[in-house]
């Protein structure tokens, strides 16, 4: 994902803005031998493997490279071309690259690697990080970890079972300034902390409106890029990328960019379980095209003692929206707010933030960190074969990963309303009604035409924590998926 580094003027800016707007808000391919895994040895290399390099993956080779204890042996992709594009790009003057593979099972045979990266298409996550875990590598996995509710919890039992590693990629969980931040917002000075917002605000553009198949790339291997998918080639102008809005390999921006701010919220709210009840409501909003999940979103996630509200929004910002977020410009980006009873924190990206009281006191400020101590944190865990170490082990990894599948479920179930139909889930909270205030306005004044892009409020869900199931047989059916033949979820 984009890096999100503010100038100090932009940060103090957005920390007064805030101030002002809070103090007006008072009141199946390997056997499971169960065998433990070797310890890598304090001087020895781990030796990494990364699969999908399309994207994100180069990322992860970037990081890779730049750590001394790693020895990045071999890049795995089903299409030749990203291998081609990621060497020009990190090993152009390179005297050893690492091996291309194209399929990854051959690459899971390998007793050289210790450790895979997963950066593919949403919908291969779970499956690809536990065949690599019944290989006997760890895992490092992209956001969200799982495509659905149930993959997520499948993978934390595959973990525990076969004592592997698996962190989720939300780099911001290691960097100092993002840990600091929350530190503060957990320790109390805060007061009870009731709710947090999750914020995405990323122009996301029109993926096109085409009626024939997408154009496979030379030597693409579409049966394994498909996978648990059903083969069949998408409708739209390209096969990459743009596979985050079909929601058989995607899961809209609610899965795709806000997992790093659901995450944070639910840390911060000290939340270890799912929530009881979720709403959602948008649209695939402003334009009309071959993509299926919602661009512009807002859900709603209730514990028993506190609120998590995600507002995500795919259209340009044109108005500064009341957030306080934006400073002398409209806000875009990403970003979190915590509200507790004697005040509030922000945190503006990923490795940054700031606390106020609720008479506009400074309480603290943090900063710094980047991608790469998330990378070395995943090393550390890896020596001491302890999942404790990591910062977003996997079982966290889940959690935040379902609170968006819950939200596209609870969508996907709903009925076409009109503007200014509002869920009655929290209706009567501050934070909520200022979040559909200021969503509506949006929507107006983006002049969305609703009679050719349909409104859609969700179906509340209630949900069993423990049991992770819903009340709801209809949705229960979206919480898993139907796997092709070959590509099944191995459950323990």
């Amino acid at each position: 994902m984009p890096r999100l580094h503010p100038s100090r003027r932009d940060f103090v800016e957005s920390a007064l803005a805030l101030t002002a707007m809070a103090l007006a808000d008072l009141p199946a391919l390997a056997a499971d031998t169960g065998a433990a895994a070797k310890p890598v040895g304090p001087n020895e290399k781990l030796r990494v493997a990364t699969i999908g390099v399309n994207g994100q993956g180069s990322e992860h080779v970037g990081e890779w490279l730049k750590n001394p204890d790693v020895d990045l042996v071999a890049v795995c992709d089903v299409d030749p071309a990203a291998y081609e594009r990621l060497c020009e790009k990190r090993f152009k003057d390179a005297v050893r690259r690492p091996e291309y593979v194209a399929d990854l099972r051959r690459l899971f045979d390998r007793k050289d690697i210790d450790a895979v990266s997963i950066a593919t298409p949403n919908h291969w996550h779970a499956l690809m990080a536990i065949w690599a875990m019944q290989s006997g590598k760890d895992v490092y996995v992209e956001k969200p970890c799982s495509h659905n509710v149930e993959e997520g919890r499948v993978m934390t039992q595959w973990a525990r079972k076969l004592g592997r590693m698996c962190q989720m990629g939300v780099q911001s969980r290691s960097m100092t300034g993002m840990r600091e931040t929350l530190d503060f917002v957990k320790g109390g000075r805060l007061g009870a902390v009731k709710a947090a917002r999750a914020i995405c605000f990323r122009r996301r553009d029109s993926i096109g409106l085409v009626d024939t198949p997408a154009p496979i790339p030379a030597g693409l291997d579409f049966n394994l890029w498909a996978g648990p998918a059903p083969a069949v080639v998408p409708v739209r102008k390209r096969l990459h990328y743009d596979w985050h809005w079909n929601k058989l390999t995607g899961n809209g921006d609610l899965g795709n960019q806000n997992p790093h701010e659901l995450d944070k919220a639910r840390w911060g709210l000290g939340k270890q379980e799912l929530p009881k009840r979720v709403v959602s409501l948008g649209g695939r909003l402003g334009y009309v095209d071959n993509g299926d999940v919602a661009n512009s979103q807002v859900t709603i996630f209730q514990w028993d003692d506190c609120l998590l509200i995600s507002d995500v929004r795919g259209l340009p910002i044109k108005t500064p929206v009341t957030f306080g977020l934006e400073g002398p410009n409209p806000f875009s980006g990403a970003c979190n707010v915590w509200y507790g009873t004697q005040g509030f924190a922000v945190a503006p990206n990923y490795n940054s933030g700031a606390a106020f009281d609720y008479d506009g006191h400074e309480l603290g400020k943090w900063s710094g960190g980047g991608y790469q101590q998330h990378f070395r944190n995943f090393v550390t865990a890896i020596r001491s074969r302890d999942h404790r170490d990591l910062h977003l082990d996997i079982e966290d990894g889940h959690l935040s990963s379902a609170l968006a599948h819950l939200g596209n479920v609870s969508w996907a179930l709903g009925d076409v309303v009109s503007l200014g139909t509002r869920p009655t889930l929290a209706a009567t909270d501050r934070h909520v009604a200022d979040t559909w205030d200021s969503f509506e306005a949006h929507l107006r004044e983006s002049d969305v035409d609703f009679a050719a892009t349909k409104l859609r409020l969700g179906r509340e869900l209630t949900i069993d924590p423990q049991t992770e199931r819903s009340t709801d047989p209809e949705a229960n059916r979206l919480f898993t998926r139907d796997y092709r033949k070959g590509f099944e979820l191995p459950r323990v």
